[in-house]
């Protein structure tokens, strides 16, 4: 079973920076793609960034210039460096893992994290 163990969610102020990382656990063969979601009170849940394994990168129109996501140290953990933080920004950031093989060559087509309260606010 694989899990994804999120860490850096907070309360910064408007202009602020915040990072969010995302490491997957477990008895991993191969993950496709990896990335994080958000959701506002009242919205649907909203692509962030996006990263495969063979490093192309997608951003949502709203993050794009302001966040950067990118690999960590170790091949299933990935990081969003989120700038200039607005209000608008305030939400729950779910980290995200697509088509995933265990070591016994098991699959999930989708893995979500627990979730991470990002709130931006004076």
């Amino acid at each position: 079973q694989v899990q994804l163990v999120e860490s850096g969610g907070g309360l910064v102020q408007p202009g602020g920076s915040l990072t969010l990382s995302c490491t997957a656990a477990g008895s991993i063969r191969n993950i496709d793609v990896m990335g994080w979601y958000r959701q506002a009170p009242g919205e649907q849940r909203a692509l962030v960034a996006t990263i495969t394994r063979n490093e192309r990168i997608n951003y949502g129109d709203s993050v794009k210039g302001r966040f950067t996501i990118s690999r960590g140290n170790t091949k299933y953990t990935v990081s969003l460096q989120m700038t200039n933080l607005q209000p608008e920004d305030t939400a729950v950031y779910y980290c995200n893992a697509v088509r995933v093989t265990t070591t016994d060559f098991r699959r999930s087509l989708e893995v979500w994290g627990q979730g991470s309260q990002v709130t931006v606010s004076s």
